[in-house]
């Protein structure tokens, strides 16, 4: 359950970060938008009067300028409130209050901070719509998984349509929701298709790890210890830039305790590297 839990935080927090990754401007665009901003911070505020002391072409700079000048202010707005509610999300449960003093945001039950999360959620996403108003979409229906489980997986299905990172992340939590409920006939394909992704937005292993887990609880055993094998011994094995070994992660060393359950035999073949001599050498 707690390696569930991880994993789901991660990918949380990994949607809050990625829209800064993904965001692109060509140079032409790049410099257009620095001058119109130039433009429009000059005559931000003047009004009406701006159009009749500029020509029309002038005016579709300044407001081109202008509008520049909102998207980002929104953008970090948007961002801002974003953050707020996913910090609902992950808020205390506790029976009991926080002690006098406290700024800790908590609710009694996980029910109460679903319904508040979620209400949140839709907020920013009737305020501000776009990439931000999806990511804010996807959350609510995670966080609906919770209080109303069908409801959750019909809006996780609709998102997961997008090819936008918020749609590869409503379709990562479909899957995982639908092999969670044993409909693995759904639910493979999803991930199957996730893991030959060029770009999957959530990590491959993480894909294949749980990919793995849905072959073994079809009680296709053999196909699971296949990919709990390839993900651990791919991580053994990795080097980084100057031919160092690279310490596995969680969910490599998870998949290495599959193997060894699944296939003891086979699981010698994968030696977890020595952690590094800080003192080097």
């Amino acid at each position: 359950m707690s390696r569930k839990k991880r994993r789901f935080e991660e990918l949380e927090a990994n949607a809050g970060k990625r829209e800064e990754k993904i965001s692109y401007r060509d140079p032409f665009q790049q410099k257009l938008g620095d001058k119109v901003e130039q433009i429009g911070s000059r005559f931000e505020g003047q009004g009406r009067n701006i159009l009749y002391a500029v020509g029309a072409l002038a005016v579709i700079g300044i407001l081109i300028g202008i509008f520049y000048l909102w998207n980002s202010r929104t953008g970090a707005s948007a961002q801002l409130a974003l953050g707020r509610a996913i910090e609902t999300s992950e808020a205390v449960v506790s029976p009991s209050p926080q002690p006098a003093g406290s700024t800790v945001k908590s609710f009694k039950t996980e029910r109460e901070r679903s319904e508040a999360a979620i209400a949140e959620f839709q907020a920013v996403a009737e305020k501000f719509g776009g990439s931000v108003g999806e990511k804010a979409k996807y959350f609510v229906a995670v966080n609906r998984l919770k209080i109303d489980r069908p409801a959750g997986i019909e809006e996780l299905r609709g998102l997961s349509t997008s090819d936008s990172p918020a749609g590869k992340l409503s379709k990562f939590a479909l899957a995982q929701a639908l092999a969670d409920d044993g409909k693995f006939d759904e639910a493979i394909p999803m991930f199957q298709a996730l893991a030959n992704s060029d770009d999957p937005i959530i990590a491959k292993d993480t894909i294949k790890f749980d990919l793995a887990k849905a072959y073994e609880k079809q009680g296709n055993k053999q196909q699971a210890a296949d990919l709990y094998f390839e993900i651990a011994k791919a991580a053994s094995e990795a080097k980084d830039q100057d031919g160092n070994s690279v310490p596995m992660t969680q969910t490599a060393r998870d998949a290495k305790e599959k193997i060894d359950e699944l296939d003891p035999e086979r699981a010698k073949q994968i030696v977890e590297p020595a952690p590094a001599n800080p003192f080097g050498g």
